[in-house]
């Protein structure tokens, strides 16, 4: 079976349904009209763009072309997550591209090699969609874990000094925090595991059956893409909630408070 395919006026068309919803925000007087309209604008030319790229990039077929794109990936990815948790932390876009670098190539790899199996390992096909979607999840998590104990260190300064003055480490004065701050980070992906098949289906399945895929072969996909998601988001995590806690310690074990 054939995909049936877009053209310009059946974006057109789509369009229409923004319009739609600009028109229910201005009905209800949310004062959402500008930045859904300039959302939508994005999202049509960021993907029409990428789309043009991706094109290029599969019909060179080269390993090194493939890396700078994924390497590209990584970095707006770590900005993105970076700007979301703090601007203010020193070297935090370190921690932050260094976890998401270490995690994606960690499952990425194994999934290659263990598992796809492509003819070529850099097989844009597989490398770069793959690796979107895992940076896509990865980076909310470890927006999410990232941001919450940086503001629970800071709303609990006194606590964590009175752990300090009892002899506790910095990393023992903040320990239920992060534990938190991780189950926090954790939550999206649990709960898409949780629901899907049941009340969601999920972009990699709906995309593999509209293009004209065996549904079984797009749901062990989906199921490699979601444990996927769920390894590289628990170890990103780990590494970026590491980096924040030690941001607000000196090498004496004294609390700095981050404005």
């Amino acid at each position: 079976m054939e995909i049936i395919t877009l053209d310009f006026i059946d974006l057109f068309w789509a369009w229409g349904i923004i319009l739609i919803t600009i028109i229910l925000s201005w009905w209800q007087k949310l004062d959402l009209e500008g930045e859904i309209l300039i959302a939508s604008g994005r999202s049509l030319i960021q993907l029409m763009f990428i789309g043009y790229i991706l094109e290029f990039i599969f019909a060179v077929d080269n390993p090194f072309v493939v890396i700078l794109v994924l390497l590209a990936m990584v970095t707006i990815a770590a900005v993105v997550a970076r700007n979301r948790i703090s601007k203010k932390i020193k070297g935090l876009l370190l921690v932050v591209w260094s976890g998401l670098f270490f995690s994606t190539s960690l499952i990425i790899s194994y999934g290659i090699v263990f598992i796809i199996q492509p003819e070529n390992w850099y097989n844009p096909q597989y490398l770069i969609p793959l690796v979107g979607m895992i940076l896509g999840n990865t980076l909310n998590g470890a927006s999410l874990s990232g941001e919450r104990l940086a503001s629970m260190i800071k709303n609990n300064r006194l606590e964590i000094e009175t752990h300090l003055s009892l002899g506790a480490t910095g990393k023992e004065s903040i320990k239920k925090y992060r534990q938190e701050a991780i189950r926090v980070g954790l939550i999206p992906i649990i709960n898409s595991m949780m629901i899907v098949g049941i009340v969601s289906l999920p972009g990699m399945f709906t995309g593999q059956v509209l293009a004209g895929n065996n549904p079984l072969d797009a749901a062990s996909y989906q199921i490699l893409i979601l444990f996927m998601i769920a390894f590289a988001n628990l170890v990103t995590i780990l590494i970026i909630t590491e980096g924040v806690y030690r941001s607000f310690f000196n090498s004496q074990q004294q609390l700095i408070i981050i404005p």
